[in-house]
């Protein structure tokens, strides 16, 4: 049998079984726990006001960044997403940067929004530890993912669409008490007009403003997967990025608008707390929205598990990664080591207290800082990926092209530059550990050249190479 042929057998292949609804759904569910928390801690770093002015820049970031990303995603409909584009156009160093990034995000993230899931439930449960809660749902929905990827996808379409339900009540719920003059006060930082003093925190601000979006682009990782890749994929992102646009505008603006947003600036749980101002402590109203809140965590949970596991597999099927992880289930086909691996890594950043909370933040704020600076840097990549195929392979079939090419790349690439450097600037000791991270990495990849010499040949990433 040929290295080809053994990499092939070896590694299985995914199936094709996701719709176009369904890719809307990860591409929403995915990011929708962003608009439940995370974002708040942007308050105490910028005040309301200033947060509006991170927020619309991080969103123009994130629209032109989807626009662009996309034109990748259908041109290389391939599981490793970012790793597959920038090893096309930059070869295996340029893969290794962008998987490994991707990888930091989608590792980090769960055990955020994990820990979220518990606060949520502590709500209901007093006696109930967070963190034990965090660790059940790991166990819960990294088992319904290695089940199916069809399965996993409508369970995750269906909470989606709950998960939407929910944040549209809380804004109902919340409008009686709805006073512009709560959202203003001290809404630059703490105090009441724009002055100099408000510019660090607008910067500071960004991790929790890009959380409102981050992961929108795993849908990438569910390309082969996917149906009609070229056709669906551009429908999913679009509709998907300006669904997350309307509702993070309608849950910051009424969450702040409800009572003394400075209460609501360093918790995980700011709608359920945010309802409390207009219906009490033991209205039925603020029961539900904590039951059924806890559908967007899930979504989101839940998706990016999906998106992690896929990213893990694609790599390790690549060499990059131990082939061990590379195996698909015999029975569900879905790369069931690849989900347990980063299980194992969220689990332990959950009851890593001492290692994570660094640099004053809680320990929700640091793992948030460590997933976003992954995203940024697979953005930067992925945007001078998109430049560098369109110079060099400028016949490739391109079923969807970026909108006002080069300017939407061109303004993503810069978005994600500024938010590099402002947040190398207010997270140092957070930035020193990524960095730590990919140089471990580094090693590993550049120690471990014949893994990529015996993986099997990949006409997606290696035609241009």
């Amino acid at each position: 049998m040929s290295s080809q042929q053994a990499g092939t057998a070896n590694h299985g292949e995914l199936k094709r079984t996701l719709t176009t609804l369904q890719l809307w759904g990860i591409a929403v569910g995915l990011v929708i726990s962003g608009e439940y928390f995370g974002w708040s801690y942007g308050w105490a770093a910028a005040g309301t006001l200033g947060f509006v002015v991170t927020s619309v820049f991080v969103a123009a970031m994130y629209s032109t960044f989807i626009f662009s990303f996309t034109e990748l995603t259908t041109s290389i409909p391939h599981a490793g997403g970012p790793f597959a584009y920038a090893k096309r156009a930059f070869g295996p160093v340029g893969g290794y940067i962008a998987g490994a990034s991707t990888l930091v995000e989608f590792v980090f993230a769960p055990p955020a929004i994990a820990l979220a899931i518990g606060a949520y439930l502590h709500i209901q449960f007093p006696g109930l530890d967070p963190k034990n809660a965090a660790l059940g749902a790991y166990i819960v929905f990294m088992g319904l993912n290695i089940v199916g990827v069809a399965l996993a996808a409508t369970f995750e379409l269906v909470v989606t669409l709950l998960a939407i339900f929910e944040l549209l009540v809380f804004m109902g719920v919340v409008s009686p008490g709805f006073s512009l003059a709560n959202f203003v006060k001290g809404g630059w930082a703490g105090q009441d007009h724009f002055s100099l003093s408000s510019i660090p925190g607008i910067f500071a601000a960004i991790p929790f403003a890009i959380w409102f979006f981050l992961a929108i682009e795993g849908v990438a990782m569910a390309a082969e997967e996917a149906k009609e890749p070229k056709r669906s994929i551009p429908i999913a992102y679009v509709t998907g990025i300006l669904t997350l646009l309307l509702l993070a505008i309608g849950v910051m603006v009424f969450a702040g608008a409800a009572g003394d947003w400075t209460k609501l600036a360093n918790i995980n749980d700011p709608l359920p707390q945010a309802m409390k101002y207009i219906v009490g402590e033991n209205s039925s109203w603020l029961h539900m929205l904590v039951w059924i809140g806890l559908f967007g965590l899930i979504a989101s949970f839940h998706g990016i598990i999906l998106g992690y596991s896929r990213q893990i597999f694609s790599l390790a099927r690549a060499g990059y990664l131990p082939h061990y992880f590379a195996k698909v289930h015999p029975r569900f086909n879905t790369p069931h080591r690849a989900i347990l691996a980063g299980g194992v890594v969220g689990i332990a950043a959950i009851y890593s207290d001492e290692l994570i909370t660094l640099g004053g933040q809680t320990l929700t704020a640091n793992i948030v800082t460590m997933s976003v600076f992954g995203a940024i840097v697979m953005y930067i990549i992925s945007m001078l990926s998109l430049f560098k195929l369109r110079r060099t392979e400028p016949d490739m079939e391109r079923a969807y092209k970026t909108p006002f090419y080069p300017y939407f790349p061109a303004f993503a690439l810069f978005g994600a530059l500024v938010c590099l450097a402002t947040m190398i600037y207010f997270n140092v000791l957070m930035a020193a550990i990524f960095c730590g991270f990919l140089l471990l990495g580094y090693g590993y990849f550049h120690t471990t050249r014949h893994q990529r010499a015996m993986a099997a040949p990949d006409a997606l990433t290696d035609a241009a190479i």
